[in-house]
């Protein structure tokens, strides 16, 4: 059976080696870096293949820039990693595709390449395999240790595999196998709590976790689409409104499974996200002109009291509008729900769900903290993805 290799179950030593790692932080407006967990998760595989004496250039990206653009630069990457590991020379390559190529001829053992966001080359989302190859000739060797872009078919990802060996980092590693255990084989009862705004994106996580869990819990702008399912007005509040239907099936069908989807009761509303006077009130009595943006006490206690009895505990997505303080009781209350239950093994992932954790303490009581949000939902729906299968011989 193909299996992954990864990087601690071989000998790479003295090798050039094409990492593909995974820099994409989020920055703060000034565009200074708001938090570094990414480039952090990936530090123990960058040092495990320094000691052994192999030269690294690192591929990522940063943002989804459309072309070249110095806002989406790494050079903000560069510096944040230059702290980290003092004793190497970081280097940034404006473009690897130079035909002037002395920069990796002459790359000395204490030095380390990035090259620039490789999102600024329209061939790589494209998976354009000649650009692969270009890509696979600075290198011996390939590792792929960006679990946060291995759901997606990119040159980088998935392209570069078929010219070079290559190897799972340690964060890849980590990843799959904590997933992939919480999917096959979890202790019961199994909560998941589903966040973030839209129905249509997560519909094939929804219906796998149907299968797998004993309890769903919704909230954020997808529970919204479920309320007005049930008949509710919901005044100005987002909502899918081409979803509903499928919110509805959804609800009926989960009910043939004998899973509990927990739906908000009541909710804290305003007329808009920035307005501080907000009130809260049942999910049946939304006035006209106000919106959702957050769960309510009662929903809190019916949220918390089903986490505090779960022995697997899956949590994607933000339960309110966080970046307004006056909207993150909810979201701060199932974190902290979270790490309570020191009995549950808990996955917690999504890009927006680590930003509302930024700066918590107990972080150290999540099992596991995945650094990828598609990626996370993807494999806890389908069992694998394009960049775990292209690293299987």
């Amino acid at each position: 059976m193909s299996k992954i290799t990864y990087i601690d179950e071989v000998e790479i030593k003295n090798k050039r080696v094409l990492l593909r790692a995974d820099f994409d932080v989020s920055l703060n407006p000034d565009q200074t870096i708001a938090n570094d967990v990414r480039i952090q998760s990936n530090l123990p595989t960058i040092k495990y293949l320094l000691k052994n004496k192999n030269r690294l250039i690192c591929v990522a990206k940063l943002n989804r820039p459309k072309e070249r653009d110095p806002k989406h630069s790494l050079s903000v990457v560069v510096k944040r990693l230059q702290e980290y590991l003092p004793n190497y020379q970081i280097t940034l390559v404006d473009d690897f595709l130079n035909p002037n190529k002395t920069v990796f001829e002459n790359q000395k053992e204490n030095q380390i390449l990035v090259l620039e966001n490789i999102r600024f080359y329209p061939e790589e989302k494209k998976n354009d395999l000649e650009f692969a190859k270009k890509l696979a000739s600075l290198a011996d060797v390939f590792v792929s240790d960006g679990f946060a872009v291995a759901h997606r078919s990119e040159a980088s990802v998935v392209g570069v595999t078929k010219y070079l060996p290559s190897y799972g980092g340690l964060l890849l590693k980590k990843e799959v196998e904590m997933i992939s255990k919480v999917i096959k084989n979890p202790q019961k009862p199994l909560v998941a709590i589903i966040g973030g705004a839209k129905v249509s994106t997560k519909i094939g996580l929804i219906k796998k976790l149907t299968e797998i869990a004993d309890y769903l819990l919704i909230g954020g702008g997808l529970a919204n689409t479920f309320i007005c399912a049930q008949g509710n007005n919901i005044g100005t509040s987002f909502c899918e409104y081409e979803a509903v239907k499928l919110a509805k099936e959804l609800l009926d069908s989960s009910i043939k499974n004998k899973l509990k989807i927990i739906l908000p009761v009541d909710a804290v509303v305003a007329k808009n996200k920035d307005d501080l006077q907000s009130q809260t009130v049942k999910v049946k009595q939304i006035p006209q002109g106000s919106a959702i943006f957050d769960i309510g006490p009662e929903t809190q206690a019916l949220f918390g009291s089903l986490i505090a009895k779960a022995k697997t505990i899956i949590w994607n997505g933000p339960v309110g509008y966080f970046e307004n303080p006056a909207f993150r009781r909810g979201t701060d209350f199932i974190y902290y729900s979270i790490a309570n239950n020191q009995d549950a093994v808990s996955i917690v992932g999504g890009g927006d769900t680590l930003a509302a954790l930024l700066k918590k303490e107990h972080l150290e009581k999540i099992t596991h903290l995945s650094t990828g949000g598609g990626a996370m939902l993807e494999l806890i729906e389908k069992g694998t993805l394009p960049g775990i299968e292209a690293l299987k011989r």
